[in-house]
């Protein structure tokens, strides 16, 4: 019989609702059970894409016998971390303060009714292995110390609770900003940089956009720029990248991004095709556009909702696994290769994508043989290149035809603004108006479904949409709109943007302190409720919050979003100044307090504006905001709102001051190319 878990609206959940464990998801009756039974609760979080989520679960969840024993001393509870990152933040953190490592998924943690966790860990196998205990064993002992050792138990909690409580960042002295913790991050990129693989450190290798992005726009600073460049050229070129279909995984076991774990996440995908459309403008390189390209295609094709559907938006993720095997849908022998081209077709690829090297795949439990995973290892150029492109389409539809990985169809608000914001900027850069209406598609999905009498929602699957969105949700969308405007502006995405970042100020900011929470003022109680600031595999709220507020005070006029902006570089700077790893969202707020961005709005004739627009866009000047205004808009902010004319005028602005009009485009150019401003 399906447990408590089968009318959940997360495909993660629901892999689950056949198991015999009797699972509850997260709620007061779950709650409340644990109380009035005096039983500990074991928490399980993870995600439908996980590779060990799904070990764990067959070779635990699964089981009869470990299950009955978990049904027999704990409540059960499982948790899908994309829809409830507020718990999942919160016990990742009490994971690493019990255990001094690094927390993952699945995360497993054992808590008191009351919610407070006292032992835990990540994945546990079925019996003994990898220096870990069996799963059975363990749930016994932990038992057993519940029920034997309530004092110390107790005690332990009150110490986490108090660390939890003084993890919260707290304004520092009241000093000025300056452009030291820019310098040290930029340092400190700089000596873990691996020139020879690209990206930071050593296996394994995250894409870290937030970092690519700071070096990237670095004017002046020619190696730091390289650094991102480097980076984005090998991950291109690497297995971290699908070189059929598009689109990156979500990181690589090894150095040289070879090999990854396969699942594809929606958040890596939106911030990497608008660095890889950053990348393009600032080099011409064809690679950066190839990917940008074909990434942009595997989102609409693969991830969005189907244009004839009631939805819009675009899915969580696919999974790491199909058939029960992580990676098989993606890996080769050389034998399906050769079958598909003929000898010079199969020469040209297996000197570009390293067939000709040893098998990188090799003695994966659930395949036979030997196989390889596609990489460049010999990079083609000129007519070569072209020659690729009718052999990546056969491989890709012959590879269609195969079972494919699970995809996590609901939709979550802040994925699909990170989504919507990469679309958005690269439609612009690129010209391409099909992926800007793609990213209107999801955007008035999120609009029209999610948000509900100026309250935002955080998911919705099978056209069911519910749970408070959280800091994230907002600040990522604000983002979004703002780049939506800057490729297309419309009166209703200002007036989005400003609810939403109303609702930021009233329902999120903590006044007194400075900063946003990461939960609603009204959300239910937690044992922790935390002011997230430093980047993960998102970025962190407090910094889109700080970027995307200054930004919409430059175009609406409205002070009181510099202000909560400002105190929010001032709640953390004394967090990204003592060590600035991890904070480059809110170092680029820092940034752009220290040196606003410069406002053009164009404002003429509907087609010489656009003609304007395409080339300011492809020329991409750096800390600049760019508004295409024709004529025929009506009711802007004072701050937009220009003089309509017969011809093309632009004004150039920074802060409230603005030069004259300015109407040939050469000037124009010669102002933006200016260092200093006007």
């Amino acid at each position: 019989m399906p447990n408590r878990l089968a009318g959940e609206t997360s495909p993660y959940l629901q892999q689950h609702a056949d198991n015999p464990v009797a699972w509850h998801p997260w709620g007061e009756e779950a709650l409340a059970l644990a109380r009035a039974e005096d039983k500990p609760i074991l928490l399980s979080i993870g995600y439908s894409a996980c590779h060990w989520c799904h070990v764990m679960a067959h070779e635990s969840f699964e089981d009869e016998a470990v299950a009955a024993i978990m049904n027999r001393l704990f409540v059960n509870i499982k948790v899908d971390r994309e829809e409830r990152p507020d718990l999942d933040q919160i016990y990742q953190t009490a994971h690493q303060m019990l255990t001094q490592r690094a927390g993952g998924w699945p995360l497993t943690m054992f808590l008191t009714p009351a919610g407070a966790p006292f032992f835990g860990g990540t994945y546990f196998p079925k019996s003994p292995r990898y220096g870990l205990p069996g799963f059975a064993d363990l749930l016994e002992r932990v038992a057993q110390t519940y029920s034997e050792k309530r004092a110390e138990i107790e005690a332990q909690n009150a110490s986490l609770l108090e660390a939890l409580a003084d993890s919260l960042p707290r304004p520092g002295a009241a000093t000025g900003f300056d452009a030291g913790p820019l310098t040290a991050l930029r340092e400190m990129l700089g000596r873990s940089f691996d020139a020879q693989h690209g990206g930071f450190g050593a296996a394994p290798k995250f894409p870290h956009p937030t970092d690519l992005a700071f070096l990237l726009r670095r004017a002046g600073d020619e190696a730091g720029r390289e650094m991102a460049l480097t980076t984005l050229r090998r991950m291109a070129e690497g297995g971290i990248y699908d070189q059929l279909g598009g689109g990156f995984c979500r990181y690589s076991t090894d150095a040289e991004w070879s090999i990854p774990h396969f699942e594809k996440m929606l958040y890596d995908n939106g911030p990497l095709l608008a660095l890889y459309a950053d990348a393009w403008a600032a080099t011409g390189e064809p690679l950066f556009r190839a990917v940008a390209e074909q990434t942009a295609a595997w989102l609409m094709r693969e991830m969005q909702a189907p244009a004839d559907s009631n939805e819009g938006g675009y899915y969580s993720a696919l999974d790491a696994d199909s058939e029960g095997v992580e990676g098989k849908f993606y890996v080769w022998t050389r034998e399906e290769i050769s079958a598909l081209l003929s000898p010079e077709e199969y020469a040209l690829v297996a000197r570009h994508w390293g067939l000709d090297d040893p098998a990188n795949f090799e003695g994966t439990e659930g395949m036979e043989g030997t196989h390889w995973h596609l990489r460049v290892t010999a990079p083609l150029s000129g007519n070569t290149a072209a020659l690729l492109e009718p052999i990546r389409a056969r491989l890709f539809a012959a590879r269609k035809t195969r079972i494919h990985p699970g995809r996590d169809e609901k939709i979550l608000t802040s994925w699909n603004a990170l989504a919507i914001q990469g679309m958005a900027h690269a439609a612009r850069i690129f010209n391409r108006p099909d992926w800007l209406e793609s990213a209107r598609r999801a955007l008035e999905f999120i609009r029209t479904r999610l948000w509900r009498k100026d309250r935002l929602l955080a998911t919705s699957k099978d056209g069911r949409a519910h749970l408070d969105a959280y800091l994230d949700d907002h600040a990522f969308l604000l983002a979004a709109l703002l780049e939506l405007m800057q490729a297309e502006y419309r009166g209703e995405d200002m007036e989005f943007a400003l609810a939403l970042a109303d609702a930021l100020l009233e329902n999120f900011e903590d006044s007194e302190q400075g900063g946003f929470f990461f939960t609603r003022h009204d959300h239910e109680a937690l044992i922790h409720r935390p002011k997230p600031g430093h980047d993960n595999a998102t970025p962190a709220g407090n910094g889109v919050a700080a970027v995307a507020l200054q930004r919409l005070a430059l175009l609406s006029g409205d002070a009181r979003y510099a202000a909560a902006a400002e105190r929010t570089l001032r709640l953390f700077q004394p967090q990204f100044a003592r060590q600035p790893g991890g904070y480059a969202t809110l170092l680029e707020a820092l940034e752009e307090w220290l040196t606003p961005p410069r406002l053009v709005v164009l404002r003429g004739p509907t087609r010489e504006v656009s003609g304007w627009q395409t080339r300011l866009a492809a020329l991409n000047p750096p800390n600049t905001l760019t508004l295409a205004l024709p004529n025929p808009l009506a009711g802007l902010p004072a701050a937009l709102d220009k003089p309509v004319s017969d011809q093309v005028n632009a004004w150039v602005c920074s802060g409230v001051s603005c030069l004259a009009p300015v109407k040939h485009w050469p000037e124009l150019v010669r102002i933006l190319e200016a260092e200093d401003f006007g």
